[in-house]
């Protein structure tokens, strides 16, 4: 009986400390220009909690003023290739980075808002004997323990009361005890999750300007560019020609090397390179050489670990995984945030760019000394036929779905999938000795 009271006054407690927090829940209000996405109830499936923190970087975009002084300040540039290449590294890794950074935040939101809905699950447990409980303390402040020195007959009463709350209060300050910690809990998590939106629309921002600056390097870089647009699309419908005859990656690079007269150019400048560098007896190095380079400073087979991840992403097959089909896979494949950021991993001609059967949009890099890099799965490429690019220079975008199959990997993946492949005189190498540092996650690791 004792103990039947005890957890009826302190449900009693509960129900009013859980009144009382149910003012402090209310989230402050948010800003005009980001407004606060609607609460989930506990019981919503991962789609919806995934909605909820799209909801939050969804739809921040630039005011027309700070595009205006993101061109000023391109405009501003010494327009010379050295400076175009280094800020456009530059500002690749940076939105790299700012990628990471809302990877990783919106992975801690979501589980403080799993911890939230498990302490309001909790606190909402305690509610099954509110009526009950209110009642019977209604009836107490009703008719409350008689005064001891009212009536000598009212003695043996208050003695039972008195002992009757010395069992009872142990047990009631255990269980408030229990209810204070689980409310201090639930502000704590309700003040970080407040925090992560903040730094998560914060990196959302200056990601969107990250973006619109490399858009306007790239722009700028194109604007120079010495081919003629008539020239340059001349040869990219070539490249589609011969893309519809080739039988495989290994036939279109021959084919595109011997045939396109712009991959054709791009390829004999690799072999010039390689010349150059044997000449001069290339070694291992540290760094791939500075922004200015026109042509590879290190063999590609002495860059090992040294070359940037392409994109931030989570590794879903790796090369030499079964492929579904009966054989493995030639590449790697990772899973990417909608819209991200793809860069070169290495110094090299583009010899292709364009769709490629069921690879979609397909960006091949001549490397030299026989190497290849091939990167598919994207929406967008923002780098022409011959043209060098650099490692570490943003040459693609990521779609805001998955667009590209490579074999029957990533079965059941609806995110962007950017595949990896390098090959070696045309046949496929596992590319994990010439990652810098791994930045990508493994499913499960």
């Amino acid at each position: 009986m004792r103990s039947a009271r005890a957890l009826l006054l302190a449900a009693a407690l509960a129900a009013g400390a859980m009144a009382a927090a149910g003012a402090q829940e209310l989230p402050p209000a948010a800003p005009e220009a980001a407004p606060e996405p609607t609460p989930l109830p506990p019981t919503a499936d991962a789609d919806a909690r995934k909605a909820e923190l799209d909801a939050v970087t969804q739809d921040i975009q630039l005011t027309a003023a700070r595009q205006a002084a993101l061109k000023a300040e391109i405009d501003a540039l010494d327009k010379d290739r050295t400076t175009l290449n280094q800020s456009l590294i530059d500002g690749g890794r940076e939105v790299q980075k700012l990628e990471g950074d809302i990877d990783a935040a919106e992975a801690r939101l979501s589980a403080v808002l799993d911890q939230e809905d498990k302490l309001r699950d909790s606190l909402a447990a305690r509610r099954g004997v509110l009526a009950e409980v209110l009642a019977a303390l209604q009836r107490m402040g009703h008719r409350p323990p008689p005064a001891l020195l009212v009536r000598p007959e009212d003695a043996l009463a208050s003695i039972h009361s008195a002992i009757l709350l010395g069992a009872v209060v142990p047990e009631l300050r255990t269980a408030a005890e229990a209810l204070a910690t689980d409310l201090k809990q639930l502000v704590a998590v309700r003040e970080a999750k407040e925090k992560e939106r903040d730094n998560l629309r914060a990196n959302a921002t200056a990601l969107a300007e990250g973006r619109a600056r490399i858009n306007l390097l790239i722009a700028e870089r194109q604007s120079q560019r010495d081919a003629s647009a008539a020239a340059l699309d001349a040869e990219q419908k070539r490249a589609g020609v011969l893309a519809d005859q080739a039988t495989s990656l290994r036939d279109l690079i021959a084919r595109m090397e011997a045939e396109n007269a712009t991959a054709k150019a791009a390829a004999d400048a690799a072999k010039a390179a390689e010349l150059a560098r044997t000449e001069t007896g290339d070694k291992p190095a540290q760094s791939l050489g500075d922004a200015g380079r026109l042509t590879p400073k290190v063999a590609f087979a002495n860059t090992k670990g040294l070359l940037p991840m392409p994109a931030n992403g989570t590794e879903i097959k790796a090369f030499g995984d079964p492929d579904g089909l009966g054989g493995t896979t030639q590449g790697i494949s990772l899973s990417t945030r909608e819209g991200a950021q793809v860069s070169s991993p290495s110094d090299g001609w583009v010899v292709y760019s364009g769709p490629f059967r069921s690879y979609g949009q397909l960006l091949i890099i001549n490397a030299g000394d026989g190497y290849h890099v091939l990167l598919a799965g994207m929406e967008r490429i923002d780098v022409q036929l011959g043209q060098f690019v650099l490692a570490g220079e943003p040459v693609a975008v990521m779609a805001s779905e998955r667009l590209a199959s490579v074999g029957a990997v990533n079965v059941g993946v609806t995110q962007p999938v950017l595949y990896i492949e390098f090959r070696k005189d045309g046949a496929s190498i596992d590319p994990a000795p010439w990652w810098a540092a791994s930045n990508v996650e493994k499913v499960g690791g």
